[in-house]
């Protein structure tokens, strides 16, 4: 079995996340209960125990936006630890007037390798997450997104189709930055206007080189694991960016709403299977090790 890094999941005590804590709300990947409770770093190894999995990257998941610095250091004490995981994307909020602060924060971890904070936007409510669908190009955020390159930070972009266009502009304004497009860019659905638009939008951000894409959360919007749409993704990524600029993330454990990691697993690999063993090895490690570098 080809070993792998998990470019994408999540471990969480209930008593940090607000959503979690708070009343039932619709969320875009439909009904949670099952994991409305604490998902630890042992249940996670369990999950992946037979995946192949040697490295794995933590990208944060919405703590309470005061306590970012929590997050980070509770991590990076988990790692620690337990020798899990081998990199971290944390939270910092590019609304505020000068991010920086936050950043000068951050980089007192040793695992942190970027941040995240969630800029996507979609006319269904309970897919949006972004206050505005142009937030991603708001001036106070492209200014602080401009400061990410002096803490040798990358940023996780997360935005739809629809979006693409703005969040090129941005990326074009930042190319010493590395982008991670997460989800793929998030296809919603598999008519052919939305397909259309998804790939005019991979190209738009594909064109700029500091631009990788990610290969998770690929279940978000039919709720299973689905052979035939990771394989779809897969091959339409790999023909707009280039293996080089790919890498698998796991998702988990939001996909364990639906799915097993193995189960899973299998249909990253099998939508690989077709592509040359340098392709297969950029995919489930050499692009993840040059961008994320974990240790």
């Amino acid at each position: 079995m080809q070993k792998a890094i998990d470019t994408h999941f999540h471990i969480w005590r209930q008593e940090d996340l607000p959503w979690l804590l708070g009343p039932m709300v619709p969320r875009i990947f439909g009904p949670y209960e099952p994991i409305r409770r604490d998902y630890t770093i042992e249940e996670f190894l369990d999950d992946q125990k037979d995946s192949g999995i040697e490295k794995a990257v933590y990208v944060q998941t919405n703590w309470a936006k005061e306590r970012f610095e929590d997050e980070a250091a509770w991590v990076q004490a988990t790692a620690e630890e337990t020798g899990w995981p081998h990199a971290i994307v944390g939270y910092a909020d590019m609304t505020v007037e000068d991010v920086r602060p936050q950043l000068d924060r951050l980089k007192r971890y040793p695992l942190i390798r970027g941040v995240r904070m969630q800029l996507h936007w979609h006319e269904v409510p309970d897919y949006r997450f972004a206050a505005s669908p142009r937030q991603v190009i708001d001036p106070t955020v492209r200014a602080n997104i401009a400061h990410l390159k002096d803490y040798g930070f990358s940023f996780d972009l997360q935005l739809f189709p629809g979006q693409m266009r703005d969040g090129a502009t941005m990326v074009a304004e930042n190319p010493e930055t590395q982008f991670i497009l997460t989800h793929t860019g998030m296809l919603t659905d598999m008519s052919p206007d939305t397909v259309a638009e998804w790939e005019a939008g991979l190209r738009m951000l594909a064109a700029q080189p500091n631009v990788s894409a990610k290969l998770s959360g690929l279940g978000t919007f039919v709720h299973r694991n689905d052979p035939e749409l990771v394989s779809f993704v897969v091959t339409r990524a790999v023909d707009i960016f280039g293996s080089s600029r790919l890498m698998f993330g796991s998702n988990f454990p939001i996909e364990k709403l639906w799915t097993d990691h193995l189960s899973m697993m299998n249909a990253y690999r099998a939508a690989a299977a077709p592509l040359s063993a340098e392709d297969r090895a950029n995919i489930f490690r050499n692009t993840a090790e040059r961008i994320y570098r974990p240790v």
